[in-house]
């Protein structure tokens, strides 16, 4: 059985140009911070462009979309050139994108993208989180969602009102 086939893995080319990010599985709040944290190591590492594939993403949360537009805003901030693409996204994916205006944001781009992970490839993990950091992650990238398109304030207040009010009750 495949590492993928019994729990959601992004595999990471870190070396190529682009950075290559392949998605298999679900990617949610349980898997988003190991993605931020590697954009966020990649960026401090002076690298701005960014190509996450979707062929074998099966599915996908708000909170992963919110670390995505997350990405793309720190991206921007940091020099104009920068870029994150999402390639090959299915179209319940392309929906929910769209759904959240993120394809304002980052570029979907629909062509058949050849992925290289030849080169330093490889299984992107880190520590557990805790249940606070969860929720700190999930406030973070919801609070994304609302920067990256005003209309997404109305869906997710009732979220961060509740995680903000569990978070700064502890």
């Amino acid at each position: 059985m495949s590492e993928s086939a019994s729990k959601p893995v992004f595999y990471v080319n870190a070396y190529s140009e682009p950075v290559l990010v392949r998605i298999e599985g679900r990617a949610c709040f349980q898997n988003s911070g190991f993605l931020r944290d590697f954009v966020a190591e990649m960026v401090r590492q002076g690298k701005g462009a960014f190509v996450v594939d979707f062929l074998k993403c099966t599915g996908m949360d708000s909170t992963f979309l919110g670390v995505l537009a997350g990405a793309a805003l720190e991206l921007r901030k940091k020099a104009a050139t920068n870029s994150l693409v999402l390639v090959r996204v299915g179209p319940r994916n392309l929906e929910l994108i769209r759904n959240l205006g993120l394809h304002r944001l980052l570029t979907v781009d629909s062509g058949d993208y050849s992925m290289n992970f030849d080169k330093g490839g490889s299984v992107l993990v880190g520590p557990a989180q805790s249940e606070l950091e969860n929720a700190r992650l999930v406030i973070e990238a919801h609070e994304n969602l609302v920067s990256a398109d005003a209309t997404n304030a109305a869906k997710f207040q009732d979220v961060l009102v509740f995680l903000k009010s569990r978070v700064e009750g502890r």
